[in-house]
């Protein structure tokens, strides 16, 4: 593909087509084009012809909630094109629906030959990523089938079955084949002088696993008007900012988003949730640190997001370990997949529980819920899945035979299981990798708030004081450890993390930020690190970068090493907010405003790292997810912790 991708999404579907609003089946690495549904794309060709030719775009399609185009055939200066085509796509849940219309340019009667070529392939989403990673699918078979209004492409491997119906209005006047096993839907439309033709087509698919067929909107009308609704659903009742319109925009900008970011999932007793997915197009599903800090920042001003998260977790929580290799009793499920390769146990996320984190911050929601919400109902339906949360970080999880949170690379996994997961993330100052176990600092800040929240719950929910007093000691000691044998004297920062011998991985990292919002640090180094994070090696003016320029390892389009996140970013300013320092986090949600404003009230999951006085424009990171439930929640994080000043 030349030209770029635009991505629609609804709920747990998502489709990126190029400025022509064809899908090619081309891709890898960057975004996908297609039509995806629960991790499987169900269109991987959609190819308009008119007249055999490849129509140019006159109006490419342009981002919105829509993609809409307007096209017209080759031609020059002296020949006028002898029509134009209006073509509207939009989406429901499992669905694309697309209109199109032929328009005469011509005062004289005109007959158009138009052709749509489709085709689904069904590719794993795993398959379509840069990692030269190949899949044996033994026995997988593919099948076509014309019907009177268009064509059904199927698939099944041993019991996994799968379909796209494609179908039209009017019905095509025939199905053809093509070679390629797509195949083409054609019309042969009379127009009268400068009259038009439309047609309505829909696009259907029916997953693994899901039962009857998706509710497909009768036009891009309806699904824009149902995807309106669902937006001003989520936004109704909250208390926009009236000093700062830039925030405004943005927490706007962001509760949009979030909404049509909603997926299904279910809860203990099998009730039927939508929690946050992580982001599209690599992650429309439930991650659970995603999910969990998502909704952490929407809490105030939008509980819902919590509770299903929390019923959606506790139902995925490991119970006797026979979820996988890293899934022990009371560990909350870090990525949950509904993929043919998941589902043959060929990627091992179909339940994945290699997080260090999502556990003890299940417990923070559920704590940060009951204190904000007053329902002490969930406090006590979840109490069994909050003692086994605790039960793991105490156990398995290394509080009590290391003192801290720990994590082992996983083979055939994620090698590090804190919010910093690519490979090299947790590194020294000049770049080194730990080796053996490693303890990262983020994770042991939420493990004290969710200690303490947990006690918070024990004494007034549950009234089971014993237990209470030993989660409080357990947060005073985890506290009087972290700050003896994480405190560099000599930088007067934390360390990133500890490696497996308990030795100090030196590099000055962001995460130090997540430990003001915990509230790990004693006032005074709390506010040490507060300020070292807006001296200008570690603030771009965009935000505070992942990884401080100047040491070895900082490179400003690194994933983890010195670039710009948005959530990260929103911990940080709450963290500053809750040690008093109010001039450092305004200066950071002055930031993260302004890199919204310049790319239309949208942050994006991660900016590059390159200084501001440099570039008077963030720089994208150019792998990012285009939408993402962290980053869109992130302003409404820093309206909580700073106002709309």
């Amino acid at each position: 593909m030349t030209d770029r991708h635009h991505l629609l999404v609804h709920g747990g579907t998502f489709l990126a087509v190029g400025d022509r609003g064809d899908i090619s089946g081309m891709g890898g690495g960057g975004t996908p084009d297609g039509l995806f549904v629960r991790d499987a794309r169900h269109l991987s060709r959609w190819q308009l012809t008119v007249d055999g030719a490849v129509p140019e775009p006159l109006a490419p399609v342009t981002d919105g909630d829509t993609a809409r185009c307007v096209l017209v055939p080759r031609g020059g200066r002296q020949e006028p094109p002898a029509y134009t085509l209006f073509r509207e796509q939009a989406l429901g849940e499992g669905a694309l629906v697309e209109s199109l219309r032929v328009t005469s340019n011509r005062p004289v009667p005109t007959t158009v030959r138009v052709a749509v070529t489709a085709d689904a392939d069904f590719t794993d989403q795993f398959e379509l990523r840069s990692d030269h990673r190949t899949y044996v699918k033994t026995g997988a078979v593919r099948t076509r089938r014309v019907l009177d209004e268009g064509v059904e492409f199927g698939y099944r491997r041993g019991e996994w079955r799968s379909c796209t119906t494609v179908t039209a209005e009017p019905p095509p006047d025939g199905v053809e084949e093509t070679g390629t096993g797509a195949r083409r839907l054609v019309w042969t439309l009379h127009l009268e002088p400068h009259g038009s033709a439309e047609l309505s087509l829909r696009a259907a698919a029916r997953p693994h696993g899901t039962p009857g067929d998706p509710d497909v909107p009768a036009s891009p009308a309806v699904a824009r008007e149902r995807l309106r609704a669902r937006e001003a659903e989520f936004a109704e009742g909250v208390p926009f900012p009236t000093g700062w319109r830039e925030l405004t925009a943005a927490c706007a900008r962001g509760l949009s988003d979030l909404a049509v970011l909603q997926v299904p999932a279910a809860g203990p007793d099998g009730e039927e949730l939508r929690v946050p997915a992580a982001g599209a197009p690599w992650f429309l599903t439930l991650l659970g640190r995603d999910a969990l800090l998502t909704s952490l920042f929407v809490l105030p001003y939008r509980p819902g997001p919590a509770a299903a998260t929390l019923l959606a977790l506790a139902a995925t929580q490991a119970t006797e370990g026979g979820e996988g290799p890293v899934a022990q009793p009371g560990k909350i499920v870090h990525e949950v997949r509904h993929g043919e390769l998941a589902h043959f146990g060929q990627v091992p996320y179909g339940r994945y529980y290699g997080s260090v984190d999502a556990t003890p911050l299940f417990l923070v929601l559920l704590g940060a819920y009951v204190e904000h919400t007053g329902d002490t109902a969930l406090a006590r339906r979840l109490e069994p899945h909050a003692r086994a949360a605790i039960g793991w970080m105490l156990d398995h999880g290394g509080l009590t035979s290391r003192g801290y949170l720990v994590y082992r690379a996983d083979r055939g996994g994620l090698a590090n299981q804190n919010w910093k997961d690519s490979p090299g993330a947790i590194c020294s100052a000049d770049g080194d990798r730990p080796t053996g176990p490693v303890t990262a600092a983020g994770a042991q800040g939420y493990a004290y708030d969710a200690l303490r929240r947990t006690a918070h719950l024990a004494r007034t929910v549950w009234a089971d004081e014993v237990y209470a007093a030993l989660l409080e000691q357990a947060a005073a000691d985890l506290r009087d450890r972290f700050q003896r044998d994480f405190w560099m004297a000599g930088r007067s920062f934390p360390a990133l993390a500890l490696d497996g011998d308990g030795r100090q991985v030196d590099a000055l990292a962001s995460d130090a930020g997540h430990l003001l919002w915990s509230g790990l640090l004693d006032k005074e180094y709390g506010e040490l690190v507060g300020r070292r994070l807006l001296q200008p090696d570690f603030f771009s003016g965009w935000g505070v970068r992942t990884l401080a320029a100047g040491q070895a390892a900082y490179h400003p389009l690194s994933y983890h090493r010195g670039s710009v996140w948005p959530h990260d970013n929103a911990l940080i300013a709450l963290g500053l907010a809750r040690y008093g320092l109010h001039d450092e986090a305004r200066a950071v949600a002055h930031g993260l405003v302004d890199a919204a404003t310049a790319t239309g009230h949208r942050l994006p999951e991660v900016l590059a790292g390159y200084d501001r006085a440099g570039h008077p424009e963030p720089v994208p990171y150019p792998h990012a997810c285009v939408r993402e439930s962290r980053s869109a929640a992130a302003p409404l994080a820093l309206l909580t912790a700073v106002g709309g000043v």
